[in-house]
């Protein structure tokens, strides 16, 4: 095997080893064996690492009983890494006093990370050197296929540390006089201790007189024990098979000689005398052919052990079969092996499943305990799923309260504008603000009474749902502000609530685009193209919330009532402008105008309007937004805003006053008796002429069929909710 599919194999437990490039790997002059080695070093610093320590040096006293508790550690690992596919370790002392290290593993050519890895345990753990040579090399064939066997030879010796000399010849007077009162001190704790002594009162063990004088924390009596062992097993027959219920001990030929008295009570058959464990058991862990030589092998493993279903009786067979769990312990005398175990059972249900009771388990047998406690952190564990469902619940709900409170604020948002709406929110009062130039518009349908009563409503809320869909789209491209649906009229206001410099021109883009989509929606009767009149009006205007249960953003101002005149006047298909938009719009040289002359306007007396033919420097693409997307044909205006309410452009402000007392000069030089419109200072007068209070019934526009319940000779019935808006 190659160096680089060795070390391939396990680039990805060594960070250092990604960190080389692969075309490095085979060109370094080390053999494969020592770069193995190197990594059993590291991979035992990477375990301490990774939170291993503690359990690494708890598996045993020396470092024999370190390796022959390995397997056991490897079978507890399994439990939470299924996949692991670990090797096996078997410690075998030779007479003569070799110590012999059998290696077991289903991947070849990886045994030389092994005397890295112990030799590194020794040192850190043991504070011994160790040198381990290979003896033998061989192929075993076991029942999950060939397995890699080799026997490594394991010296071990204990560093002798020598202490250092504490004078030297160059040493200071202080050092030496230091060095000499630390002898004494300890000469006068070791008198002391002797004193402490008893006097021989009556005969003590050799041991006893050595544990008494041997200073605390000096030496290591651990490793010098000794086990006593009787000459004679002082415990009877049945009080062993009744102490160990679950035990079986059987020959070099597995045949069961004797068992414990619970495993019969579960498995009858073993009572049969002469019956083979092989009849009644398969292996499940290690997995290893079943005979006295592969367990012998393996015997430092955990042995789990099943019973097999056909040779159990009729009436356990429906029921989940018995697992044992425990160790094999070879009885060299007797040729025999003992299986000390218990069920292998991991909660209550597991038990009453196998028809078992903690009763039929020994009470010096952890399992009682491991069950009960496991059957605990299962109810932990299900209550934490609990939690977490709860949790995935409440999350989902928010989730939804989420949704849900975007769809209410978006319905919000197309109620109010979005500062003001904010604003309601957060519970503050909106005030009225004063906005001393906008552009209003208003749009109706020619004709919209005889086709409502010639038509199904059905029908209407569709031609009005197309229509209107189409001029919402519009607000969006041109950002203007729809104000609200007034029965077949639709209301638009650019400059409000968030004031800008090119209100005139937004609003009048608007009305082009609206005419250009009005065309696109049929008559439901004719089956032509609808018309439209459409009106625009520049001036002064009051804005503010009105309502508490269904608040609406309302415009109060003579400059309102002046916009649906121009709309009423208008002509079918044309964009009716007064003098006052005329006025702003005309300087910019943007819009072809059309003047239609003087006009008898109701209320206001003669006026000189115009209409607004089209946009010179704007195709019909553009004012629908076809161009590049839905993109705004407008530029970021040059100068912000710094006060919404007050600040407003010279020019404009300056176009409308003169506008207006033209206008004035005009019904004033005429004679008429038409109320004028009011200058903007009257807005603030707290006394308003009931003569310019009107009320419009004002009804949005409808999204459903459902909410449209009867329209009948452009009347709307006593079902639908209509709002009055106070006009000014």
């Amino acid at each position: 095997m190659s160096l680089l599919r060795i070390v391939a194999g396990h680039q990805d437990a060594c960070p250092v080893l990604q960190s080389v490039p692969e075309s490095q790997w085979t060109r370094t002059d080390v053999s494969s064996e020592v770069v193995l080695k190197l990594f059993g070093e590291y991979f035992f610093s990477f375990c301490k690492m990774s939170g291993y320590d503690t359990m690494l040096r708890t598996l045993g006293g020396n470092l024999v009983e370190f390796i022959e508790n390995l397997d056991a550690l490897h079978s507890y690992l399994a439990l939470s890494y299924e996949a692991m596919n670990a090797p096996s370790f078997r410690v075998e002392r030779m007479d003569d006093g070799r110590i012999l290290l059998h290696y077991y593993s289903d991947r070849k050519g990886l045994y030389h990370i092994v005397p890295g890895i112990i030799e590194a345990v020794a040192k850190d753990f043991f504070d011994s050197e160790v040198t381990m040579t290979i003896l033998n090399q061989s192929e075993e064939d076991e029942r999950t296929g060939k397995k890699e066997h080799v026997v490594f030879h394991m010296v071990q010796k204990e560093k002798v540390t020598k202490r250092k000399a504490q004078t030297r010849q160059n040493n200071s007077e202080e050092e030496i006089l230091e060095v000499k009162k630390d002898k004494e001190e300890t000469m006068r704790r070791m008198k002391a201790r002797y004193a402490n002594l008893q006097l021989c009162p009556r005969k003590r063990s050799p041991w006893e007189l050595v544990r008494s004088i041997v200073m605390l924390g000096q030496g290591n009596l651990r490793q010098s024990f000794t086990p006593s062992y009787p000459k004679t097993l002082w415990i009877e027959e049945q009080a062993f098979c009744n102490a160990f219920p679950f035990h079986i001990v059987f020959d070099s030929d597995l045949v069961v000689k004797h068992t414990g008295v619970n495993i019969q009570k579960f498995v009858p058959g073993l009572q049969t005398a002469g019956i083979r464990l092989d009849e009644y058991f398969t292996i499940v862990h290690p997995e290893v052919i079943f005979n006295i030589q592969s367990i012998k092998k393996f015997i430092n493993s955990q042995f789990v052990l099943k019973t097999r279903r056909e040779m159990l009786p009729e009436v356990q067979q429906n029921q989940p079969t018995l697992k044992l769990r425990g160790q094999m312990m070879w009885m060299e005398s007797l040729n025999c092996m003992i299986y000390l175990c218990s069920p292998k059972l991991r909660s209550l249900q597991e038990l009453e499943e196998r028809g078992l009771h903690l009763a039929d388990i020994a009470q010096h047998d952890t399992t009682r305990d491991l069950i009960l406690l496991n059957q605990q952190r299962l109810a932990e564990i299900e209550l934490s799923n609990q939690l977490e469902r709860k949790k995935e619940e409440l999350r989902i709900l928010s989730r939804n309260l989420e949704i849900e409170k975007q769809k209410s604020e978006k319905l919000l948002y197309a109620m109010l504008p979005t500062h003001v709406a904010n604003q309601l929110k957060e519970g503050k009062r909106v005030e009225a603000g004063e906005f001393k130039v906008c552009t209003i518009l208003f749009s109706d349908v020619v004709t919209f009474t005889n086709i409502c009563a010639a038509c199904e409503p059905i029908q209407i809320v569709n031609m009005l749902n197309a229509m209107y869909s189409r001029f919402d789209r519009l607000t969006s491209i041109h950002n203007v502000y729809k104000v609200e649906t007034i029965g077949d009229a639709y209301m638009v206001v650019g400059g409000v609530p968030v004031p800008t410099n090119t209100h005139a021109e937004r609003v009048a883009n608007f009305a082009l685009g609206m005419r250009i989509a009005a065309r696109e929606v049929t008559n439901p009767i004719t089956g032509q193209p609808i018309q439209i009149r459409v009106g625009l009006h520049t001036g002064p205007v009051l804005a503010g919330v009105v309502g508490e249960k269904m608040p609406r953003y309302c415009l109060f101002g003579d400059t309102v009532n002046t916009a649906s005149r121009m709309e009423s006047h208008g002509v079918p298909d044309h964009i009716h402008v007064s003098p006052f938009t005329f006025s702003v719009i005309k300087d910019k040289g943007i819009f072809e105008m059309a003047e239609r002359g003087e006009i008898e306007v109701k209320g206001k007396g003669l006026m000189r309007t115009y209409f607004l033919l089209k946009n010179l420097q704007k195709s019909d693409e553009q004012i629908m937004g076809l161009v590049d997307g839905e993109m705004c044909v407008y530029q970021e205006d040059l100068e912000e805003e710094t006060d919404d309410l007050k600040e407003v452009s010279p020019e404009d402000m300056n176009a409308v006053l003169k506008v207006e007392e033209d206008a004035h000069k005009e019904v004033a030089e005429n004679g008429n008796n038409h109320t004028s419109p009011p200058s903007p200072s009257s807005l603030h007068s707290d006394k308003s002429s009931s003569d310019h209070l009107i009320q419009f019934d004002i009804t949005p526009a409808y999204d459903s069929p459902n909410d449209f319940k009867h329209l009948h000779n452009g009347h709307h019935s006593d079902g639908i909710n209509t709002k009055f808006c106070s006009i000014l």
